[in-house]
């Protein structure tokens, strides 16, 4: 039973993944502890930070078939953010693990906050390009000391700073978030199994789940982007769910 659970929670987090660009981790970490059963938060966020990883790579394919994957802005954007994921995620392991989930819920509720608030300039005109690469290096570099620290791909974090640094539009921030993610991800995964803390089994289950869901999720995304400011609603209303159900989850009973 355990098995199956891992291979359709891995579906429903693949599936977030090609359509919104995160709720990799996000989603992971509380079905790898609630639905799976993994008891163990640090080894929770590890496992989802493998996971997610390989699950963003193979996402990452369709949708730079589809042109929604800005390389020069992705390369620019994940190489500041694997050194910050590097020293964020060295820091996380030596947090209480109840603590590092109510931090996450909290910064998923501001992150839904501003997204909502700046929904009308995501429509693709971006900053002049002399500007951007900084922009995006310093966003970047932030983004991935908090993914590392939390022990997350980062899409939630990703997504916005994209927006934020580029002026993209969403569904390019969505399918260049995904490059970056994979690089996140792969990072905090390789810390986390340097101290033994991922499950193997359990994340190669939920990398299968997640090829599939992957496909559902990239055709969702296609249709959505044409709706203007669909995805970005339906983007931080999963951050705001999932984010109240974890703080419930994690406060002292």
């Amino acid at each position: 039973m355990q098995d199956l659970l891992s291979v359709l929670c891995g579906s429903l987090v693949g599936f977030s993944l090609a359509l919104i660009g995160g709720g990799g981790s996000i989603l992971a970490v509380p079905l790898l502890l609630y639905v799976v059963g993994l008891h163990d938060p640090h080894k929770a966020i590890g496992t989802s930070a493998l996971a997610v990883a390989c699950n963003a790579f193979a996402n990452l394919i369709a949708h730079a078939r589809a042109g929604n994957v800005r390389w020069p802005a992705a390369f620019t954007f994940a190489a500041a953010g694997v050194i910050g994921a590097f020293l964020g995620s060295s820091l996380g392991k030596v947090v209480d693990g109840r603590h590092l989930l109510t931090l996450f819920a909290v910064l998923m509720l501001v992150i839904a906050t501003l997204m909502l608030r700046g929904r009308r300039g995501h429509d693709g005109t971006g900053y002049p390009r002399e500007h951007m690469f900084p922009r995006l290096g310093l966003v970047g570099l932030g983004a991935g000391m908090l993914a590392g620290f939390f022990g997350i791909g980062g899409g939630f974090l990703i997504v916005p700073g994209l927006v934020l640094a580029s002026g993209m539009a969403m569904i390019e921030a969505i399918g260049t978030s995904l490059f970056c993610v994979g690089a996140f991800g792969a990072t905090a995964a390789l810390s986390y199994a340097a101290s033994g803390l991922v499950q193997w089994p359990l994340a190669l289950e939920f990398i299968a789940g997640g090829v599939v869901g992957g496909w559902l999720g990239m055709a969702s995304a296609q249709k959505l982007s044409k709706t203007r400011g669909a995805l970005t609603v339906l983007f931080a209303s999963v951050i705001v769910a999932v984010a109240l159900f974890m703080l419930v989850k994690s406060l002292p009973r």
